[in-house]
């Protein structure tokens, strides 16, 4: 092929059949295989370039571009000009030791978000040698064959050959927010972008019907990738939670200078020197400064995330991490979500009979009864018309894996193949029969999938129609009986199989047909509108994940409310949602008229509320039926409005505003279309609703790591800052100095706080109600832990270097006693914040070896600071005697034992 500029990028205006000329390719064939991947080698992968984001220089420095560092420069900066080359070198390396931790942790965890992203990669039905095959969307190369269906993701530029009713959202293109009809036709060459009705454009959705299509550019070539900026940005870190970090640190800054100038001015009108209080406002600047509150944040979310990709659950947005504590109400798909996706034919009716298929799962093994009698099912011809329309109107595929069966494809198509098999017929001997002329794809408005055959043994042309007993129904004028002779519908008698199917939690699928004439080889929606024939049910059942049984049971343990929506029939629903134990005592017919308690609801029902009925209806039923996607987007908001945090799950076209306005957009990984996957907010990589109640389990755990941070490290700052404020009020020398200040806070935040990041969950996270949203960082009783520890580790190491003091103790090993104290408080304290309401014995003592690790190096650095010669010349401290180290732990031990008092009062008195 041809790569010169002779080949025009104005594919809108030339007629397809030249756009194929000029590439070199026939629309049946397609593209070989060596002309792909020589194509490949002059064109490069179907991919754009990444957008640049912050180079490694820019996010190092960002590390520093926080209210509280600036606090620590400066003070660094100004103790270097006073020639305390000790305590500025201390400063500054405790800056840069900081930075550091947080640029390796922020790119690693940006690294690990690039590679979860590229593991949702974009796949593309191509034609090749004139074989369909599914290929990687980068592999697309100018000249392939491309196949679209409704919900898809257009993986490059296409110039139409072929469409049925194509409907594109453009909206990432262009901005028109309505979805454009598509045509094959040449058009002027001045047309603008958005009229281009024969061009879809990469990075466009599918919302409705299909096409064939010539690639005719790719990656950066592509109108998407002119003007990248657009569509591609760079992924950050910032949360809702962290942001509320943000303010409170510059609210802390002010807060923490406020408090350095007052010591200042208190200490200078004092008389004491004006270098002297300056180092003493350093000190208390550096001491109520958290430096490790950054890094602790990054590699908290960084390993929640990580935890939940591996439990199968790829985080798409980062807020998502946190909303997923908060989540009150999980809005889910029944099919293949709550349930286990292996759908079985057990019941047929048709010709006015019903017909009992034994048999379970995909192996094509079983018997037809009838009255409890086995029977041939050939001696049936309506049974076996109804079973040749489940056979034929299927695209899926029955293939033997060794000893097993899959199916590739719908499993609702799977186990209409089963049945056939089980009658004998086989999908390639139907093929030859009954070749395939034409067909429409199911869409969720339509409600029923058509193809047209033409039977070659009466030489004439059927349509086959499988879809909802509505849809179906309401089409159809006759029916057969028994020997395929035409007699009149009797819809009551449907209904009321279906009634019986639906009441054993069946889903039911009705089938009919129309003959067409022979010059008809198109089927078109207009031509199904009316007067066809009704060829039977088929009844099958998709049981219930065992794991969903047990992930709705922790759910509602949680105070997690489960809702159902299904758009199958309402007694199905009502039978699988007995079985997952979602049916409860409800006041919908008290309160609204509107049903018996406990009974689903369907969207006819719904759509007849007016708005405030509606609310009141949502908090109450927790099952819905014959839903509509578009119907899950007022559902989210009638929950929303009264106040609930919402999960809501979804995999169709339809379904993505839904999951856009969901606080927590959840999209199935294996089943859903890349329109969902856009949309969510979290991606499912096993379709499993266990895997959302473990994200939210997750999301629980990654809060209260976050939160137990925090809580540790907050009352060491207030004391730090208190005992200094206290020494200078007092008019007494600095128990602590600005170094050892630095040392106390990176040290013990590295090796003991940034541990708790590690922690398991609690074993009553999911046994406790949701977290409210509007709920403060802090609540009343966390803010009087800090106070209560803050205020002893005051007292004790204020008191013990006095007590130093006055044995005649010198005033570096004064300071080394109320160093040590602090250091063995954090320590002991450590242990109670392994858990925020029990103790350490709840979560089990030896549950987090990298604490245990981080403790025990944290004691060994603590002795080399008090005995080894070098750190005494550096800190400024002097070995203590046993007398000293008992005085200190007991003052460690009280505060363990007094927060594990205030733990037990809290959980028996107090609730906030």
């Amino acid at each position: 092929m041809s790569t010169d500029e002779s080949i025009p990028r104005d594919w809108h205006a030339i007629e397809s059949k030249q756009a194929l000329e000029l590439l070199q390719v026939e629309p049946a064939r397609g593209l070989t295989d060596i002309e792909a991947v020589s194509r490949l080698d002059v064109h490069g992968y179907n991919r754009l370039a990444p957008r640049k984001g912050k180079s490694p220089w820019l996010l190092f420095l960002l590390q520093f571009h926080q209210p509280l560092i600036y606090i620590l420069l400066v003070s660094g900066s100004v103790t270097a000009f006073l020639e305390e080359w000790v305590d500025s070198g201390v400063i500054f390396g405790v800056v840069l030791v900081n930075a550091v931790i947080g640029f390796i942790q922020e790119a690693n965890a940006l690294k690990a978000i690039e590679a979860l992203s590229r593991s949702l990669s974009v796949s593309a039905t191509v034609i090749r040698s004139g074989v369909r095959h599914v290929v990687p969307a980068t592999e697309l190369v100018p000249g392939d064959i491309v196949s679209l269906h409704s919900g898809d993701k257009v993986p490059a530029d296409l110039r139409l050959l072929r469409v049925r009713e194509l409907q594109i959202d453009e909206s990432a293109l262009t901005g028109e927010s309505v979805p454009v009809e598509k045509r094959t036709v040449a058009l002027p060459v001045d047309t603008q972008l958005a009229d281009r009705g024969n061009m879809v454009y990469s990075s466009t959705l599918v919302t409705y019907g299909t096409a064939l299509g010539l690639v005719v550019e790719t990656g950066d070539r592509t109108e998407i990738g002119r003007i990248n900026q657009m569509i591609a940005t760079a992924q950050t870190l910032e949360t809702p939670l962290t942001q509320k970090i943000s303010r409170f640190s510059l609210i802390l800054m002010w807060v923490i200078l406020g408090f350095a100038a007052i010591t200042f001015l208190v200490g200078w009108l004092r008389g004491e020197s004006a270098l002297e209080m300056f180092m003493a406002a350093v000190a208390l600047a550096v001491g109520a400064i958290p430096e490790g509150l950054p890094a602790a944040l990054t590699i908290t979310l960084a390993i929640g995330v990580s935890r939940m990709a591996k439990r199968n659950a790829i985080i798409r947005k980062l807020p998502a991490v946190e909303t997923l504590g908060s989540t009150t109400v999980i809005c889910s798909d029944k099919t293949g979500t709550l349930t286990q996706n292996q759908m079985t034919v057990l019941a047929v009716y048709a010709g006015g009979d019903h017909f009992e298929i034994t048999g379970g799962g995909y192996a094509p093994e079983g018997e037809f009864l009838q009255d409890g009698r086995t029977l041939d099912p050939g001696r049936h011809p309506t049974l076996m018309e109804c079973l040749r329309a489940g056979l034929l109107c299927n695209d899926a595929r029955l293939v033997a894996d060794g000893d097993d069966w899959r199916i590739e494809g719908d499993p609702t198509e799977g186990a209409l193949l089963v049945a056939s098999r089980k009658a004998g017929m086989h999908e390639l001997d139907a093929g030859e029969t009954h070749p395939r002329l034409d067909t429409l794809p199911f869409e969720s408005q339509h409600q029923f999938m058509a193809t047209l055959h033409h039977n070659r043994a009466q030489d004439a042309r059927h349509v086959y129609l499988k879809g909802s007993v509505e849809s179906i129904l309401s089409r159809c004028d006759a029916a057969f009986d028994g020997d395929l002779n035409r007699v009149t519908l009797d819809s009551a008698t449907i209904h009321r199989q279906v009634e019986d199917l639906a009441a054993r939690g069946l889903r039911v699928l009705a089938f009919a047909r129309t003959d067409r004439p022979h010059q008809d080889d198109t089927v078109e929606h207009h031509k199904l509108q009316d007067g066809l024939i009704f060829l039977g049910l088929q009844g099958m059942i998709d049981p219930p994940r065992p794991e969903a049984m047990q992930a709705v049971a922790a759910c509602q343990a949680a105070g997690i409310r489960v809702k159902m929506i299904t758009g199958d029939h309402p007694a199905t629903a009502l039978a699988i949602a007995r079985k997952l134990g979602l049916v409860r005592a409800g006041r919908l017919h008290r309160l609204f008229g509107i049903s018996p308690v406990g009974r689903a609801l369907t969207g006819a029902q719904l759509s007849a509320l007016d708005e405030e009925a509606y609310r009141g209806v949502v908090e109450e039923c927790d099952i819905y039926a014959r839903v509509a996607p578009e119907q899950k987007l007022n559902l989210v908001r009638a929950l929303q409005a009264r106040g609930h945090v919402v999960a809501m799950t979804g995999d169709g076209v339809n379904d993505a505003p839904a999951l856009r306005r969901a606080d927590i957009g959840v999209a199935m990984g294996k089943a859903g279309t890349e329109v969902a996957k856009e949309a969510a907010a979290m991606v499912l990589t096993d379709d499993n609703f266990a895997t959302i109640v473990a994200a939210v389990e997750e999301g629980r755990g990654v809060f209260d790591n976050l939160m137990k941070f925090i809580i540790w490290t907050l009352p060491t700052n207030v004391g730090e800052g208190l005992v200094i404020m206290a020494a200078v009020f007092a008019g007494v020398a600095l128990p602590i100095l600005p170094v050892q200040i630095l040392w106390i806070n990176m040290s013990t935040a590295v090796l003991l706080g940034l541990m708790l990041a590690f922690e398991n969950k609690e074993p009553e996270i999911m046994r406790r109600p949701p977290r409210e949203p509007s709920q403060p960082l802090l609540t009343r009783r966390l803010i009087f832990r800090i106070v209560l520890v803050g205020t002893l580790m005051l007292a004790g190491a204020f008191g013990l270097f006095e007590w130093a003091l006055t044995h005649d103790e010198s005033l570096a090993r004064a300071r080394t006693v109320a160093v040590n104290v602090f250091v063995f408080c954090e320590l002991f304290y450590l242990f109670n914040c392994r858990s925020l309401d029990y103790s350490m014995f709840k979560v089990g003592v030896f549950s987090n070896a990298w604490l245990l690790a981080g403790v025990s190096t944290m004691i060994l650095l603590q002795l080399a600071f008090t005995y080894w010669h070098p750190m005494n010349r550096w800190f400024g401290s002097e070995p203590i005697g046993p007398e000293e180290w008992m005085a200190t732990l007991a003052v460690a031990a009280t505060i363990y034992a007094a927060v594990g008092l205030e733990k037990w009062i809290g959980r028996r008195f107090m609730k906030t």
